[in-house]
């Protein structure tokens, strides 16, 4: 077990950006994984590379976005080296974009450079992200094989990803499972609307024929989730962690009560994150979820972590610890009533205060306390990932983060998202995941 403060990780290539010297782990290690997250195609000096804008003579070569992915795949083989691995060890990427038109030229480049050894993969168009120019940034996880602990690909001609993204549908390392994001795009041979399977739809001409988010998040854990698990002997009540997007704001509530009516006190962590409208695969899909599972009966015992923290949606776990470690579920500055008073703007003096820094210092006490009932600290952090309504908000609540970890290198990602959050007044969310030996 960790100690309170001490820390059990190991930031890689850490370095300061900008003028107000935000510290950036480009990468952690923590046992024997790896996290590289926030990766853009930056040079952590100036920004995004010039040579990737080339602003002046921008189509005297590669496309923008062919050498902003490039770059960042640079980027990401510098940390595994760092970390004493490779790409061929890569378990999950996570990537998000301002624009679907970016996912393309990655998708190219990521099959160039992985070359067709590509782990589960999660794709979503956002609103914003922390640098100008940037299109692209990558969450990335790998590991360190050892013996018992080897990376293996599996393998389903229905459930694989398209050509154009050649992702595994599922991938096992040690006692754990990787699913990619699964929405309702539809496959093979299948009956379809605009590529989404009907199955996941209402009946074409009606009006009402049950809700469109509940049939479609039934869709894909009955007809695509429950098959990927199968692959590696698993079922639902093994998930630990799942990252849901939303494109419709109003689906929050009635798409959580779909997902529990297949969850008894197996629930997993949960995020549940809005994306901007048309920003996933389908073009009419509302919904993509990804799911992290271990192996039944593997050391890796899934445990519920109970800190006394408030959830924004109804039966939502606060974190979940399997095997080494810890999923925080997506938080929000929320109490039990909604938004926590610490947190909220003063409508009379309302230039006089941070609200965004108000919650986060709120969210961050909630992390510290979950990290504590798991045994292990804040400052085992190996991956942050911030949602804002306003990407502006981004330093002064990054400074509250430097604070608490005692000025450590942060493994963060900033993305803006489309307003409103679950929790009304919220305008930041966080997902924490932590390592806790």
């Amino acid at each position: 077990m960790a100690e309170k403060n001490a820390s059990a990780v190991e930031a890689l290539l850490p370095v300061e950006l900008g003028p107000g010297k935000v510290k950036f782990a480009r990468g952690i290690k923590a046992g024997r994984w790896v996290f590289a997250t926030g990766l853009m195609a930056q040079d952590f000096a100036t920004g995004i590379a010039t040579d990737v804008l080339a602003e002046r003579m921008p189509h005297g070569g590669r496309p923008k976005r062919e050498k902003e992915a490039k770059r960042i795949f640079e980027n990401l083989d510098a940390v595994l080296k760092a970390a004493g691995t490779d790409h061929s060890n890569l378990v999950r990427t996570d990537q998000y974009y301002t624009t679907v038109k970016a996912v393309p030229p990655y998708q190219q480049v990521r099959r160039e450079h992985l070359n067709g050894r590509i782990p589960p993969s999660t794709s979503i168009a956002q609103q914003g992200l922390l640098l100008p120019g940037a299109d692209m940034n990558i969450q990335a996880m790998g590991v360190v094989p050892g013996p018992g602990f080897e990376v293996t690909h599996l393998k389903h001609k229905q459930l694989e990803g398209r050509p154009t993204s050649g992702y595994s549908p599922a991938l096992t390392v040690g006692d754990f499972i990787f699913i990619p994001g699964i929405t309702s795009l539809a496959v093979g041979d299948e009956p379809r609307r605009n590529g989404v399977a009907a199955a996941a739809l209402m009946t074409e001409g009606a009006q009402w024929a049950g809700l469109p988010i509940k049939l479609e998040t039934e869709f894909i854990i009955t007809q695509r989730m429950v098959q990927s698990l199968a692959l590696a002997g698993a079922k639902l009540e093994d998930i630990i962690h799942a990252q849901v997007y939303l494109t419709d704001r109003n689906d929050y509530s009635a798409f959580n009560e779909a997902w529990l009516k297949h969850f008894g006190a197996s629930k997993p962590a949960l995020s549940i994150i809005p994306c901007i409208d048309r920003g996933l695969a389908p073009y009419d899909g509302k919904i993509e979820i990804n799911i992290i599972a271990v192996k039944p009966g593997s050391a890796a015992k899934k445990r519920h972590i109970d800190a006394g923290v408030a959830t924004a949606f109804l039966n939502q776990p606060q974190a979940v610890k399997a095997g080494d470690l810890l999923f925080v579920s997506g938080l929000m500055a929320t109490d039990r009533d909604g938004l926590a008073a610490s947190a909220a703007a003063d409508p009379r003096q309302p230039h006089f205060s941070s609200s965004a820094e108000a919650q986060t210092e709120f969210i961050v006490d909630n992390v510290s306390k979950l990290c504590e009932a798991a045994g292990t600290s804040l400052n085992n952090a190996v991956r942050v990932l911030m949602f804002f309504t306003d990407i502006r908000d981004f330093y002064p609540v990054y400074k509250v983060w430097e604070r608490r970890m005692g000025g450590r290198p942060l493994p963060f990602s900033a993305v803006e998202v489309p307003s409103p959050l679950p929790v009304p007044g919220a305008t930041v969310q966080f997902e924490v995941w932590a390592y806790a030996p």
